[in-house]
């Protein structure tokens, strides 16, 4: 079965020392025994991060496809897993968006991730002229197809992909706890058609649209929906806590 799990992307915020007194804020909260916590706080501040969390795995915003060498203000894997880092963040919206990462670079980050061991949310989701043409199921399997789907069935079990409604961010508008429960489930169908039920099932599938404890318990109850990759609602101890507890 694939894992419940509540990831926090904490983005280009805060301090150090807001940065640390969040993580060990959250760290100090009662969190459900099934349910994987991840904050992903500034690269600056992961080996920070890693010291005083308990319970919570750290993890990267961005990492660079190559080993190490003349790639200026870039971080590799092995930078990252040296400070305590275990996962990372591919092909986030912002990072398509902002830094013109394409299905190729993608790629090459997922594999290099394979190759390292090291374990990765991949993202995916559609603008907001796609969804208006009603195209978006086409566009966001083009995006698996393109950077995730060539993993072998024995790579891609217990993977985790966040969907993103990227029209649905800081826009305005707002996505239906149906329209993210039907994306999901062609996720999870998509997968399978591809490789089999069994691993269908172990990757867990995240929401990662304007996720917040007023929206959180209708959003999960999706059957597909397995929790959420956080924006804003991380940033705060008590928001991010109540999000775990939203199953």
């Amino acid at each position: 079965m694939a894992n419940k799990i509540i990831a926090g992307n904490w983005k280009m915020n805060l301090s150090a020392k807001e940065a640390m007194d969040l993580i060990k804020g959250i760290s100090q909260q009662e969190i459900p025994s099934d349910v994987k916590v991840m904050v992903f706080p500034s690269a600056l501040y992961t080996g920070l991060a890693a010291t005083f969390a308990e319970g919570i795995e750290i993890g990267v915003q961005n990492f660079s496809e190559n080993d190490n060498g003349a790639y200026t203000g870039e971080i590799s894997i092995a930078q990252t897993k040296s400070v305590g880092a275990t996962i990372g963040l591919i092909g986030h919206s912002e990072r398509r968006a902002y830094y013109k990462e394409d299905h190729a670079t993608l790629k090459a980050k997922v594999d290099k991730a394979i190759s390292e061991n090291f374990d990765f949310i991949f993202c995916c989701g559609e603008p907001l002229f796609i969804r208006e043409e009603g195209s978006e199921l086409q566009f966001v399997q083009q995006q698996l197809d393109d950077s995730l789907f060539h993993l072998s069935a024995e790579q891609m079990m217990n993977k985790i992909i966040a969907y993103e409604p990227v029209w649905a961010i800081g826009t305005g508008k707002t996505a239906t706890s149906e329209q993210a429960e039907d994306m999901h489930r062609n996720i999870r169908l998509w997968i399978a058609e591809k490789y089999n039920e069994q691993v269908a099932k172990s990757v867990s599938i995240l929401y990662g649209g304007s996720c917040k404890p007023s929206n959180a318990k209708e959003i999960f109850a999706g059957p597909n929906v397995d929790g959420g990759l956080i924006g804003g609602a991380s940033l705060n101890v008590e928001d991010f806590t109540a999000l775990t507890h939203s199953f």
